[in-house]
């Protein structure tokens, strides 16, 4: 009977130590305290699986909610107690959260050393979860390094094993951690996106630590896309959250990004709160950490008038801006820097050491822009890794041809290398979705006409047919902005895109030009046809109704240019700088119309539609 006693004691230990596992990213606190709980009862009982996994899981916490040196002792401790039970998936775990101590304490190679051995096998051995978080940690350690293209390989084959089903949580780490990375390389529509993705999936969870990360990243992002206003409420809704096991955590706070958003909103006052916060951190902090600190300070010092303290705060970090290594700031943190310190030079009357600042910052975007390019084909960096897979492949298969268990083995090798080419070419279908279309409106981008159009002009020219294109602006659409706000420009430039994409022909193709303008290829169409089909859309788009949460917006218009083949026009750029001629003229003679050019002289086509507004509604934009 004492023995039976005994051994649901055990089992009731380590349920709660599995549980805790779960919770860790669904409801933190809760997590906490069933860890401390499965431990308590797991010393009573002397049960060492649930005493390894309770520690491992408070662990895991600790990364977040404690000092690096609390978190290393109890996964030091989960380690042991694993490998003296064979527990492999608790050995594995406990080593990667090790390795996320050495890469919280700015330890990227000794990290990434302790990571690599245990890829492969994690792979196979991990679940779900478990294994997100081993390719996780593995995004961490190559993002430190700046390795951008094998970060997103290995956080989009986490956010791939770990969905909202049985991730427990873990697909909004992953949504974190890709939105900071996007921001990295500059690419912040995308960032904003997964941001979106990430905040949608914690409204139901107890994720304070989950959430202030995604929103930090909207404020780093919005603040780069000179829209600093638009942060201030998450920037106070971060600051607003406690500290420690009940709230955002003690580690990567953050505070110096959320002031230098205060900052360049004219928010001073808040910006002088969260700069102190921010030395009043124990933490030794990070590099980009110091240099966003500086840069704080830099922007508080100028906005009391005092340009040239602020230049003396930027200089105690050159040595980051300017190094290289481990210990130096990343791109998207120089650049900050850089832009700042031509602002105060400027302020100052330096105008050729501004100028040298703003070069800089410029080489620095540069380099930037290179590397979104390179990060949004990284699949090719992969390659490596399937030649190492098929090399063991076929290690396996000459060392074990003579047995059934060789057989047996290589077929699983070969479903593994199938699974793995399968989804390297997802992955590359996905990358150059994303690298030719835009992500708002769903059509091509400037990039992916500028490589539809030539083979089309050379088609038609061969084939004696002509093809017409189109340049469209839509009309005052600053305005909208500026009376309504971003998100209702979204919504007009989304919804043009969707009446383009369900009015225009299946021969056709429609592409977003730049901002608010739009270009239209139009195949066996001479430009006065074109300009029909244009008139028609355009009456179309004057019926548009948006309700916005003050007010009616109506009576849309826009102005285009159209141009063909047929008059002369035989290379691409030709065809478009005619077309764009032709939408200036539609501009100055009163917008919302569509010029096309006859022999005589150019033809104004104005669509007949109007439409009437609600006097109570905003007033509607017209030429």
């Amino acid at each position: 009977m004492a023995r039976t006693r005994a051994s649901d004691a055990a089992s009731a230990a380590l349920r709660k130590a599995r549980r805790a596992w779960r919770l860790l990213l669904v409801d933190a606190p809760e997590a906490l305290a069933q860890a401390e709980s499965a431990l308590h009862a797991a010393q009573h009982s002397d049960d060492r699986g649930a005493q390894a996994w309770a520690l491992l899981a408070r662990g895991v916490h600790g990364l977040h909610y404690a000092t690096p040196a609390e978190a290393e002792q109890d996964l030091r401790q989960a380690l042991a107690l694993c490998g003296g039970l064979g527990e492999r998936a608790g050995e594995l775990l406990a080593t990667v959260g090790l390795a996320r101590v050495a890469l919280r304490e700015g330890q990227v190679e000794r990290a990434l050393a302790m990571l690599r051995p245990l890829r492969d096998e994690g792979l196979a051995v991990l679940r779900r979860d478990q294994r997100g978080m081993m390719l996780n940690a593995i995004a961490g350690c190559h993002s430190a390094q700046g390795d951008s293209e094998r970060a997103f390989a290995y956080l989009y084959e986490a956010l791939r094993g770990s969905g909202p089903a049985r991730g427990n949580g873990f697909d909004i780490v992953v949504y974190c951690n890709l939105s900071h990375e996007l921001v990295q390389i500059g690419d912040h529509d995308e960032a904003l996106a997964q941001v979106e993705r990430g905040l949608e999936r914690c409204r139901d969870l107890r994720t304070p630590r989950l959430r202030s990360v995604l929103l930090i990243n909207r404020v780093i992002c919005l603040t780069e896309l000179e829209r600093a206003d638009e942060a201030l409420a998450s920037v106070r809704e971060v600051a607003a959250m406690p500290l420690g096991a009940r709230g955002r955590g003690a580690a990567m706070l953050h505070f110096e990004a959320m002031a230098v958003a205060a900052l360049r909103a004219g928010a001073t006052t808040l910006g002088a709160e969260l700069l102190e916060r921010a030395r009043a951190q124990e933490a030794a902090p990070l590099a980009d950490e110091r240099v966003e600190l500086a840069v704080a300070q830099a922007l508080l010092a100028r906005a009391r008038g005092d340009a040239v303290g602020g230049l003396d705060a930027l200089r105690t970090v050159v040595e980051l801006v300017d190094g290289a290594g481990d210990d130096s700031a990343s791109l998207r943190v120089r650049c900050l820097h850089a832009r700042v310190a031509s602002e105060l030079r400027e302020t100052l009357g330096e105008p050729l050491a501004a100028l040298h600042d703003m070069r800089r910052w410029q080489r620095l975007n540069a380099l930037r822009a290179r590397l979104a390019s390179r990060a949004r084909y990284q699949a090719a960096a992969l390659q490596t890794e399937l030649l190492e897979l098929r090399h063991r492949l076929e290690e396996n298969d000459a060392r074990r041809r003579a047995t059934e268990r060789a057989r047996a083995e290589l077929a699983a090798a070969n479903a593994q290398l199938s699974q793995r080419m399968a989804q390297i070419e997802s992955l590359q279908a996905a990358l150059r979705e994303q690298a030719t279309h835009d992500a708002l409106t769903g059509l091509g981008n400037r990039r992916l006409l500028g490589d539809a159009l030539p083979p089309l002009v050379a088609l038609a020219l061969r084939e004696r047919w002509p093809l017409a294109v189109a340049l469209i602006d839509l009309d005052h659409f600053k305005a909208v902005n500026d009376a309504h706000g971003h998100d209702a420009g979204d919504r007009v430039l989304a919804a043009f895109g969707r009446l383009l994409g369900e009015r225009l022909r299946a021969s056709d193709k429609a592409f977003r030009y730049g901002g608010e303008e739009f270009c239209v290829l139009l195949p066996h169409t001479h430009a006065a046809d074109a300009a029909v089909m244009l008139e028609e859309l355009l009456a179309q788009w004057r019926s548009q109704v948006f309700a916005l949460d003050v007010g009616t917006l109506r009576a849309l218009t826009f102005s285009a240019g159209v141009a063909d083949t047929g008059e002369g026009q035989r290379v691409p750029t030709a065809l478009l700088k005619a077309a764009d001629a032709r939408l200036l003229a539609a501009k100055r003679v009163g917008r919302a119309c569509v010029v096309v050019r006859t022999p005589a002289a150019p033809t104004v086509t104005v669509a007949a539609a109007t439409a009437a507004t609600e006097p109570a509604a905003p007033s509607a934009l017209r030429p």
